[in-house]
């Protein structure tokens, strides 16, 4: 493909910055570090599914995306996942992020199935993978950036009017668990709402009814440790407010400090994060989130998945 056709469907395909930054979409401005950090994201995380929708290659995105700084390599494969997956759904040949997974995107294998959720978000149903194209075990990643999506970018019905999202629930094979899949995404962006703000994340928890919280909390550990932004005594302040869901809250830490490692991104906020959240190293927390993995053969009535997270609770809460 020519170098002007490339470019053109980059230009088509890719969101606007504007798109990312905190005053755009209605967040809390929150220190102007933070806000910086959260800006930050969105930047590498469009820049990532730029990359991926010019070259769609995933060979050659490879080494574009890995020139990211470490701190932000993790949201660039996120977005070039997502990239790959519409590629897929607009082409009758597809197998992009199939390809993308089995090789760049292999060690961010958790933030690939996230940024799969975010092109089901924007796709047409019938342009969605099929599910057992997807890992048994995180495909309910994908209803995690599913989640994450509607609540970033329509924050006003799912954050502030806390609506339930079921577009996702039948495909996914489990419409029992899929809403909790796709709370633990909404916690995540509850992160970004607040702007890494501990106190304001944990406000906006508490406005959800009580069942949802537990996954929201998931979701809210899992950022707090892989982005970061906020300090020690408000991550502190935010394990005294998560109360009875704090091994939940616990639990999500750990899956943020495994996708680190398993990726090679550990950064100094990665150690501290967790410290706090967690209460041990990072390679404690993803030892932990290593060693309660299940098998996809152990789900039953409960998706394995779901008891790799509440093992992993139980294991912390012990």
């Amino acid at each position: 493909m020519s170098t002007s056709l490339a470019t053109l469907r980059r230009r088509i395909l890719t969101p606007g910055t504007e798109q990312t930054l905190v005053e755009t979409r209605g967040f809390h401005s929150g220190d102007p570090r933070a806000r910086t950090l959260i800006e930050t994201v969105g930047h590498y995380f469009l820049a990532g599914y730029g990359h991926a929708a010019q070259t769609a290659s995933p060979e050659r995105t490879g080494p574009l995306l890995d020139a990211a700084p470490a701190r932000f390599r993790g949201f660039a494969h996120e977005g070039a996942a997502m990239a790959f997956t519409v590629l897929d759904g607009l082409s009758p040949r597809g197998g992009l992020v199939r390809a993308y997974m089995a090789g760049p995107g292999e060690p961010h294998l958790y933030m690939a199935h996230v940024g799969v959720g975010w092109a089901l978000a924007r796709l047409p149903r019938p342009l969605w993978p099929a599910v057992h194209t997807l890992d048994p075990l995180l495909r309910w990643l994908v209803l995690d950036g599913y989640g994450f999506h509607q609540a970033y970018f329509r924050t006003e019905r799912f954050v502030r009017r806390r609506a339930l999202d079921g577009r996702p629930s039948r495909w996914s094979g489990d419409p029992g668990y899929a809403p909790r899949a796709v709370d633990q995404g909404v916690g995540r962006a509850l992160w970004f709402v607040a702007c890494a703000d501990g106190d304001l994340v944990a406000d906006l928890v508490d406005s959800f009814p009580e069942e949802r919280r537990a996954d929201l909390y998931g979701g809210v550990g899992l950022a707090a440790v892989y982005a970061g932004g906020c300090d020690r005594s408000g991550l502190e302040r935010l394990c005294g407010r998560a109360g009875a869901h704090r091994p939940r809250l616990a639990q999500g830490a750990a899956f943020a400090a495994e996708a680190r490692l398993r990726a090679g991104l550990l950064v100094p906020h990665v150690e501290e994060a967790a410290g706090v959240l967690f209460g041990g190293t990072a390679a404690e927390a993803a030892r932990a989130a290593r060693e309660t993995r299940p098998s996809p053969a152990e789900a039953g009535r409960v998706p394995a998945y779901e008891v790799w997270r509440s093992r992993l609770a139980e294991r912390w809460g012990a």
